[in-house]
């Protein structure tokens, strides 16, 4: 009798950079996981798990750094959507892949202090580009309860826009990210405390049940958000705001973020960046752009 045997293929094992918003999920014990999106600069895994982040993000050098992403150190294996993955005791697997972290990048840096009036004359430069809900009323209701400090219009605002638009980051939830990043980092930046109590509430209204009002990746990316956390382009241009790099050039890049994403978010900012001003001691800001 003869018996047939076929070698197992081995293991491949790699290395990536990952932000720390992910590190609970990796550091835990293993999960099932399976791909939720896949592309030639990645793809987005969703791990079985009722805390967030739940959807990981793994991406090839060059693609946008999400704040819940793991950079790899080259091209991403070929994968369908539905393949089946772990995430947990330190690695992602997918298939014979696995991947473990080899260092960490902190998707929530601090901006340091920040003058409000430098911050003022910085934020005159602030462009909205062409976001897909200009004119939206929840998006203007937001904006003048963020400027006047009505924390009922904030909150009923958020509501509405939570999920609001299409894509895997409908609209409304980038315009919310960004206004959560741009309240709590540039409130503790120029110690206007009003508006990281903002954020607070906010972050609370939006992540309540957005898993259920949005998609897997725009709700993990909205639990990132309310924590401060963000793509590097969004962080250059809070930077620049603080004075710390070039205005133009930074907005640029965070424009030309998928169809509308990038001038979704910098909606937001824009938002934020006025709602901060208006918090700080030395008066208000106005802005033709974002009200």
């Amino acid at each position: 009798m003869t018996v047939g045997t076929r070698a197992r293929r081995p293991h491949v094992h790699a290395t990536g950079a990952a932000s720390t918003a992910v590190r609970p999920l990796l550091d835990a014990p293993r999960r099932a996981a399976r791909v939720l999106a896949a592309f030639p600069a990645g793809a987005y895994l969703q791990v079985r798990t009722d805390r967030e982040p739940s959807v990981i993000a793994l991406l090839a050098p060059g693609a946008t750094r999400l704040p819940n992403a793991v950079l790899l150190a080259g091209e991403p294996p070929r994968l369908t959507v539905g393949d089946d993955a772990s995430v947990g005791d330190g690695a992602v697997r997918l298939g014979r892949l696995s991947l473990r972290a080899s260092r960490w990048w902190d998707p929530a840096p601090p901006l340091g202090e920040a003058d409000p009036a430098a911050l003022r004359e910085a934020a005159a430069g602030l462009t909205p580009g062409e976001p897909a809900l200009a004119g939206e009323p929840a998006v203007e209701l937001l904006a003048a309860g963020c400027a006047s400090g009505r924390l009922l219009d904030v909150l009923t605002a958020a509501e509405r826009l939570v999920g609001l638009g299409p894509g895997l980051t409908p609209s409304g939830d980038d315009v919310l990210a960004g206004l959560m990043v741009t309240l709590r980092l540039l409130g503790a930046a120029t110690g206007a405390g009003r508006a990281v109590w903002l954020a607070d509430w906010l972050a609370a209204t939006v992540t309540y049940d957005a898993r259920t009002r949005t998609t897997p990746l725009s709700a993990t990316l909205l639990h990132c958000a309310a924590l401060g956390q963000a793509s590097p382009e969004v962080a250059a241009v809070l930077r620049a705001l603080t004075g710390r790099g070039p205005l133009e050039p930074a907005l640029r890049r965070l424009h030309g973020l998928g169809h509308t994403s990038g001038s979704d978010l910098a909606q937001g900012i824009g938002i934020g960046a006025r709602s901060v001003l208006s918090f700080c001691p030395s008066g208000s800001f106005r802005s033709r752009e974002y009200a």
